[in-house]
């Protein structure tokens, strides 16, 4: 009998996933030996490899758990959550939720995806993955602290409105057929209640440490391609920083068209986790006294950021929607910095 009638496929090894990982372990280990001078090349770059990995890797972790939770909560307790009916409503509590979730926007990039694989609408996870630009109720407490409560509050408001108008414009695109809709969406029964089916779940599940290692594994899973990504991310991001030093960006970054476009040029190629983006855009609005180039240098990271929308081609399979992140938030983004500016009224 021929070997090929019983054997197994064999899985491909992932290059483009091990490679990346291979690298920034490798670098992470060598900061703790690295010789010569702290400012030689090799130095810099694994120390900023180590610092990346370390800001980035509580969020990542809670995100891989929220992953393999939702992974294991009916699909109709989470689309009950976010709404069943199209429109504003499900757009508003989308919104909401990417702003409460107290996670880096890298744990948000992970919990998103594994929404729009539960069956979210496309508009509904988009307005997830921008409804904060730092992405962490924590940080938020932490820009205020940094920039004032007023200023918070405008940047906050503000990131709500873009999420929720761009929300509502890919719900349309998807409506006329410019866009794919998800094809993991489902309708939720008529009859489907969410207090009496939540009861009846939770007292069906069982938390014990095994389980509680399955949801990690699980999440684990169903984030390869997006670790695949913000392991590049963060290669990428140290190389600038070795070459490109943060600490100069102030006097660069005035509230001129000029300083705006190299706050979104910035933004859009150094792959920076909310803990670091958080401080560098209060830096930008005391020290360059631009507040409309440190909303954009906040919101940019989420209109334009590779990891976002390499994320997003992956899992939605599609580079039209990838692309149109971008294409329906920068414009959004800009007209506000403007105002904030002052360049225009």
């Amino acid at each position: 009998m021929s070997d090929c009638c019983d054997s197994k496929p064999k899985k491909k090894f992932s290059y483009a996933l091990w490679i990346p990982i291979s690298i920034v372990i490798v670098f992470y280990v060598f900061h703790f030996f690295a010789p010569g001078p702290p400012t030689s090349y090799s130095s810099v770059f694994s120390d900023s490899v180590f610092d990346l990995f370390n800001k980035m890797s509580w969020g990542l972790l809670i995100g891989i758990f929220f992953a393999g939770l939702l992974g294991k909560i009916p699909r109709d307790l989470v689309m009950a959550v976010l709404g069943r009916n199209r429109g504003i409503g499900g757009i508003l509590r989308a919104t909401a939720a990417g702003v409460l979730l107290d996670l880096c926007s890298h744990g948000i990039l992970i919990v998103g995806m594994r929404l729009y694989e539960r069956g979210a609408r496309l508009g509904q996870v988009m307005a997830f993955l921008i409804a904060s630009p730092w992405n962490s109720l924590s940080l938020t407490l932490v820009l205020w602290a940094l920039i004032g409560f007023w200023w918070m509050m405008a940047f906050l408001l503000l990131s709500m409105l873009i999420a929720v108008i761009s929300g509502l414009i890919f719900e349309k695109l998807v409506d006329k057929k410019v866009l794919p809709p998800n094809p993991n969406s489902f309708t939720l029964a008529d009859n489907f209640k969410f207090w009496p089916e939540l009861r009846k779940y939770w007292k069906s599940s069982k938390f014990t440490f095994k389980g509680f290692m399955g949801i990690l594994i699980e999440g684990l899973k169903g984030s390869k391609m997006i670790l695949k990504w913000i392991f590049i991310g963060i290669i990428l991001a140290s190389l600038l920083r070795t070459f490109l030093t943060p600490e100069n960006f102030e006097t660069v970054f005035g509230p001129t068209l000029a300083g705006l476009g190299l706050t979104l040029l910035i933004a859009t190629i150094i792959e920076v986790c909310s803990e670091g983006s958080t401080p560098i855009a209060a830096d930008i609005l005391t020290r360059a006294g631009a507040p409309g180039n440190s909303f954009a240098f906040l919101m940019t990271g989420v209109a334009t950021d590779y990891t976002e929308v390499m994320s997003l081609k992956e899992t939605t399979s599609s580079w039209k929607i990838a692309l149109f992140l971008p294409l329906i938030t920068l414009p959004q983004v800009i007209f506000i910095a403007l105002l904030l500016n002052g360049i225009i009224l």
